[in-house]
């Protein structure tokens, strides 16, 4: 005996008359749920249209693209330019913002996104995903600038990611909770399966590239030690240690059994700021992750609280169980004296 569920649709409707999220943010994530379903059926079906080797070209980060990169920024430029309150479009895989708008009004929707986060997992055949955020303009923009979208998460009205694995999974919050939905094949539907998604205050799990040990601040280094030394340590108890190298499979790890995430700026990133970037990285996954009674840090300074100063800003990451991550707080703290 099955439970019906609920579709995405009947679940946005319920939302637009309990917290009032509107009608334009509701075509607005139908069309990226619209985007993730055709980015899945690409990827599943990668090996056989041949879509999972590399360009001869690289992003404004100077990574080289894999054809599902510009496959999936492709889809995402399409689909999220259907909405008439969205006035701009910043991608990780495209280096000056997208303006659809001559000129913005307040209300006008700005949508940042990495179309295909981890993708050097296609060739293995590991987890990959999508990752998106929007903000709401809340004034007119006299001129368009990439300056213009330099907008504090903590301005986040919506943001989610989608999750490319055995099934896909489509995650985000409008600011009323986290809640999680599956794509049910044949029936072009997301149902919801994971409602009102919690962190546990605590954990005893961790993910890191543990290769990048020799670059790490010393705060970092000595979480990483003490998880490590177990029950014999001054923690007191053991830790699992997890890595898959998709931001998007540890904070849905994360959010569904618990855990801590760290990608921090180390010796051999601080020219750059870190690894992962600030406005479609950092900025969602922190808003998903705080929706959900989590805690989302530079290891110094809340996420969200941080001031953009570029469109694809680097920045340091810790993420993830709200004890864990201040763990980690008081030992940048300890450093600074």
């Amino acid at each position: 005996m099955t439970t019906e569920r609920q579709t995405l649709r009947k679940f946005l409707l319920q939302e637009q008359e309990k917290s009032g999220i509107g009608q334009d943010m509701m075509l607005l994530l139908e069309d990226i749920a619209t985007s993730c379903r055709i980015i899945a059926h690409q990827i599943r079906n990668g090996p056989f249209l041949d879509i999972l080797g590399t360009t001869e070209t690289s992003n404004v980060q100077g990574e080289t693209q894999k054809q599902l990169d510009v496959i999936a920024n492709d889809v995402f430029l399409s689909h999220c330019s259907n909405c008439a309150r969205v006035a701009a479009l910043v991608s990780e895989e495209i280096d000056e913002v997208i303006w659809l708008k001559d000129a913005p009004k307040k209300g006008d929707y700005l949508v940042y996104f990495d179309p295909l986060d981890g993708s050097s997992n296609l060739n293995v055949n590991l987890s990959v995903g999508s990752i998106f955020s929007v903000v709401e303009l809340e004034d007119d923009l006299a001129e368009l600038s990439n300056e213009a979208v330099l907008i504090k998460g903590a301005k986040q009205i919506c943001a989610g990611y989608s999750l490319y694995g055995p099934s896909t999974s489509l995650v985000f919050s409008t600011g009323q909770g986290v809640n999680g939905f599956t794509h049910k094949i044949g029936s072009g539907e997301f149902l919801l399966t994971f409602p009102d998604m919690k962190l546990p205050e605590e954990t005893e799990e961790f993910a890191i590239n543990a290769s990048r040990f020799r670059s790490w601040d010393a705060p970092i280094r000595r979480y990483v030690e003490e998880c490590i030394d177990g029950e014999d340590g001054v923690r007191g108890k053991s830790f699992n240690m997890r890595w898959t190298a998709s931001m998007v499979a540890e904070v849905h790890r994360i959010l569904t059994r618990g855990g801590v995430f760290l990608y921090p700026k180390d010796s051999a990133n601080a020219h750059m700021g870190g690894k992962l970037r600030l406005l479609y990285e950092a900025n969602p996954m922190g808003f998903i992750v705080e929706q959900a009674g989590g805690r989302a840090s530079t290891g110094t300074e809340r996420i969200l609280d941080v001031q953009p100063t570029g469109h694809h800003q680097r920045i340091s990451v810790v993420l993830g169980c709200k004890a864990e991550v201040e763990v980690i707080e008081s030992y940048f703290a300890d450093e600074r004296g």
